[in-house]
């Protein structure tokens, strides 16, 4: 037996290595382990990204902004600089899906709480009427905590360009109005890099939906994020 370990030895160890590793990746995927895809224009539905951009397929990132929070402050890129962030598109009026995304931001605002690796983003698709008492008002009342959670306004433009070249998430109106825009119910995963980490149906708190991701899902990808990319 001795001497059949000594011929085989080197044949012996490479196989076991192999064994370790075959082991260590088999348990990575039971596990579920997410490997967070890196989005880019070219990956998202064509009609929720502006023309000069569907053809970029690599090192997309967010676009450097500036607009206005509830508090008159300017946001920019730096305020959000090696942040996880989420980001979604509203306005104050809306009665159909935008109460229900509210609810939820509220909900993930209070399990980030106490993550200061991680912020909440919202942009306002009707400027000219979310000025910044308004944002306030509506700030206040759904219990935004500041430097978590900002709410933004801004020029219709910026923003308009903003969702569609960057963020990926807002369709154009059927209006003849120039940059109108009509949001969706995604909220947007931002890694510290600038870089889209998923999109989630911000109106989809726990329920299964096949090909979808919803609000529980997006909690365990920012828990993954602030403990494997920084």
């Amino acid at each position: 037996m001795a001497s059949f370990f000594k011929k085989y030895k080197l044949l012996i160890i490479a196989f076991a290595i192999i064994s370790v590793t075959f082991l260590s990746l088999s348990y990575n995927l039971l596990k579920g382990d997410p490997a967070l895809k890196i989005y880019s224009p070219a990956d998202v539905n064509p009609e929720l990204v502006d023309s000069t951009m569907r053809h970029v397929g690599r090192h997309h990132k967010i676009a450097p902004f500036a607009f206005t929070n509830q508090n008159g402050k300017t946001i920019t890129q730096n305020d959000y600089k090696g942040k996880i962030y989420v980001a979604d598109f509203f306005f104050t009026t809306c009665q159909t899906i935008c109460p229900i995304m509210t609810t939820n931001m509220v909900w993930l605002q209070d399990k980030i709480k106490d993550m200061p690796d991680v912020m909440l983003l919202s942009h306002s698709v009707t400027p000219d009427i979310d000025t910044v008492p308004v944002l306030k008002a509506y700030a206040d009342e759904k219990g935004a905590i500041d430097g978590k959670w900002n709410l933004v306004t801004g020029d219709k433009k910026d923003i308009y360009y903003i969702a569609r070249k960057s963020y990926l998430a807002v369709k154009t109106s059927d209006s003849s109005e120039l940059y109108d825009m009509v949001h969706t119910e995604n909220f947007i995963l931002v890694d510290q890099k600038g870089r889209i980490r998923g999109f989630y149906n911000g109106t989809n708190l726990d329920k299964k939906v096949e090909g979808e991701k919803n609000m529980q899902d997006l909690l365990a990808d920012i828990k993954w994020l602030s403990e494997h990319e920084n």
